[in-house]
């Protein structure tokens, strides 16, 4: 599902249910500690991202977290994981095509109270609210924090530090089902250039909304590569 919001040279492979996915020895031993319901959705997303690497020619390999638990993918590539309840996807694609991805899925329901303060500046808070009059589909405070989630997963692996909510300020176009994120912190060097934000899309589908960054290279749209156009897998429900 999440491929639809997604540039044709990324692989995506995604599903709506649990699966008694092998793990290799490495994530066991990482995932060991935690209740079953936590080891599931982490197997069943280490399951997409293998399918979609094997679509890529990599051969089965284990993900193991990094500094902060963001998978550690093979050299060569980059990619993200995401899952929440009732949704587990992945996306990779080589690094010559992408410098950077991330993706997140939410249920599209409102957040707790008190948590839109917590992720929100009162500028973002304003625009939430137009928002809501004219598409009251969309649970847009959950919208804004998936997408500052999936701002996060792209940042991360350029700066190697943190960013907070309150960091970047996000913009929607409901009509293209895009956003756009302005850094308020100082980035790191990207190409020459100081990375200032980034652009994405969303969609609000089946109960659930998906938000997607991915930060191509210079020649990634202009290269055709039938081999990553191909039909990937689509959803798998149990």
């Amino acid at each position: 599902m999440i491929g639809s919001i997604l540039p044709p040279w990324v692989v995506a492979v995604d599903t709506f249910d649990d699966h008694d996915a092998v793990l290799f020895p490495a994530e066991e031993e990482v995932i060991s500690r935690s209740v079953e319901t936590r080891r599931k959705e982490f197997a069943t997303a280490r399951m997409c991202a293998r399918q979609a690497m094997g679509l890529l020619g990599l051969p089965p390999q284990p993900l193991l977290p990094g500094l902060r638990g963001e998978p550690q993918w093979p050299k060569g590539f980059v990619g993200s994981i995401t899952h929440c309840a009732g949704y587990r996807g992945a996306v990779v694609s080589p690094g010559g095509d992408t410098i950077t991805i991330g993706i997140d899925a939410e249920p599209n329901e409102p957040l707790s109270n008190g948590v839109l303060e917590a992720v929100s500046l009162p500028e973002e808070r304003k625009a939430l609210r137009a928002l809501a009059v004219d598409h009251p589909e969309v649970s847009w405070d959950r919208l804004l924090f998936s997408a500052k989630e999936s701002v996060y997963k792209a940042w991360f692996p350029l700066a190697k530090r943190w960013l907070d909510f309150e960091d970047a300020i996000l913009t929607f176009n409901p009509v293209l089902g895009a956003f756009s994120a302005r850094i308020l912190v100082t980035g790191p060097h990207v190409g020459g250039q100081q990375l200032a934000g980034f652009t994405g899309k969303y969609m609000a589908r089946d109960g659930l909304l998906l938000t997607a960054i991915v930060m191509a290279t210079s020649t990634a749209s202009r290269r055709h590569r039938p081999v990553l156009r191909r039909p990937v897998p689509q959803p798998v429900r149990a």
